[in-house]
């Protein structure tokens, strides 16, 4: 078994206060009602919230399908960095936000707008000139983010604009979890920083957090039998009981060997004169599954139910999910790889086109022709997940920001900023509600999975 071999490995790799009630009530009886003139303004709420079940497992009632996807393509697609002579990212893209934001229009964590001096001092740490001069194999120690520049400073723009200022940081490429693959193009100029390139985005990680690992180790670490995380946010120590990271969804680990209640598993957080230290860490089977899952009913609503627990969070900032990052984790353990950005997952599986359709036409196939939960609904800049009806409506999974409002030609939103089941025109019942934005308005594909 392949634990087995992993085993024979590892003797290598590690040679509120209490109020005073009395004078409450004195106070209390010298108090006067005090009448309140009705309003007219109700607090508004996003209808689909109250009307439409936010319970996954209503949705998966009716789902009969029970089978595996492909580990052995996702494994190779998980480890694909680490199977490259040097990081395959060209140059010219790998500079893509040098070129796209400039001076004049772009605003710091001040909410003043950026100095020349900021971009140019960025492109100068970049050292671009050592562009794929490192191409070692690395793996992170922790949660990073992936910076479109070599700095935590954002880009923002316009605060004063609606869906702008926080907390869209445009340098937030993406983030990554513990314990994933890399390869490494070269360091800034200061090496506070390492630009990487990850299985599915690229960008500047600090260096600190990351770490070279030898060619022969990332071969015994692909070769192991992986162990596919299934519970988001529990603790994760190493065999001396020192916390290393929590566990996330989409995240896989190498096993060791395992027990009735535990499985033990190789884990990577910390190294020595800037070598691997490699560590053992016990984990609950409850937490985490040996190999992929089935795609069913149970499983679908107990991953999807974790991947919730994070809030919105633009390009992962904050360690939270966006709408696509939300997608691919949740595939991720039934071994379905998805790629990062909506625009590529849109691209995937069987693609029906929707532009120009009307809106009647548009939900009528997407009924007709959507699978629940394996069906991706795309608009320009955003993605979303089918999950069939409620009451005859199309329903949809999606992690959002907000809703799109209009008043006296001035764009709005009203802030949802986390995950929920809609129909495609959430918010619709707001009184400013700005019906050209909405997700059906603006369909341009479903892709069956």
């Amino acid at each position: 078994m392949k634990f087995f071999y992993l085993i024979c490995v590892l003797l290598l790799l590690n040679s509120c206060s209490v109020k005073d009630t009395q004078s409450q009530t004195q106070s209390n009886k010298s108090l006067k009602p005090i009448k309140i003139k009705p309003s007219d303004d109700k607090p508004e709420f996003i209808a689909d919230l109250k009307n439409i079940s936010q319970d996954v497992s209503f949705y998966t009632k009716n789902i009969q399908e029970n089978f595996f996807f492909a580990q052995e393509e996702y494994e190779k697609q998980y480890f694909k960095v680490w199977n490259l002579d040097k990081v395959s990212i060209s140059l010219q893209d790998a500079k893509w936000a040098h070129r796209r934001y400039k001076v004049g229009d772009t605003y710091g964590e001040n909410l003043q707008l950026h100095t020349e001096a900021f971009f140019r001092d960025n492109l100068q740490n970049a050292n671009y000139e050592a562009y794929q001069s490192i191409n070692k194999k690395a793996l992170t120690l922790v949660n990073v983010n992936l910076r479109a520049f070599p700095t935590n400073k954002p880009v923002l723009k316009d605060p004063k604009q609606a869906g702008e200022g926080f907390p869209f940081d445009y340098l937030q490429n993406s983030s990554i979890a513990a314990n994933k693959p890399l390869i490494i193009s070269h360091y800034s100029k200061n090496k506070k920083w390492a630009f990487v390139e990850s299985s599915f985005a690229f960008g500047w990680v600090k260096s600190r957090n990351i770490v070279i690992i030898n060619d022969k180790y990332t071969k015994i670490w692909q070769k192991a039998q992986q162990v596919f995380i299934v519970k988001e946010g529990v603790p994760i120590y190493s065999q001396d009981n020192e916390f290393l990271f929590k566990s996330r969804i989409g995240m896989i680990l190498p096993l060791v060997e395992e027990d009735e209640d535990f499985y033990t598993v190789l884990t990577l957080s910390k190294y020595k004169n800037k070598k691997p230290l490699y560590i053992q860490s016990k984990i609950e089977k409850t937490i985490a599954s040996r190999g992929i899952l089935k795609f069913n009913a149970q499983n679908i609503n107990m991953i999807l139910k974790e991947v919730s627990k994070t809030n919105y969070g633009w390009g992962g900032i904050f360690a939270q999910r966006d709408c696509s990052s939300t997608l691919r984790d949740f595939y991720a353990p039934f071994g379905l790889w998805l790629p990062r950005n909506s625009s590529k997952q849109s691209s995937l599986g069987k693609i029906i086109k929707l532009e120009g359709l009307s809106n009647d036409a548009k939900l009528k196939i997407l009924k007709k022709e959507g699978l629940a939960f394996r069906t991706l609904v795309y608009k320009q800049g955003h993605i979303a997940l089918y999950v069939g009806e409620y009451k005859n409506q199309a329903i949809i999974f999606q992690n959002v920001w907000g809703v799109k409002t209009k008043k006296d030609g001035v764009e709005g939103r009203f802030i949802i900023g986390r995950p929920i089941f809609s129909t495609l025109e959430v918010g619709k019942n707001l009184k400013n509600f700005d019906t050209n934005a909405s997700m059906l308005i603006n369909l341009k594909s479903i892709s069956i999975l």
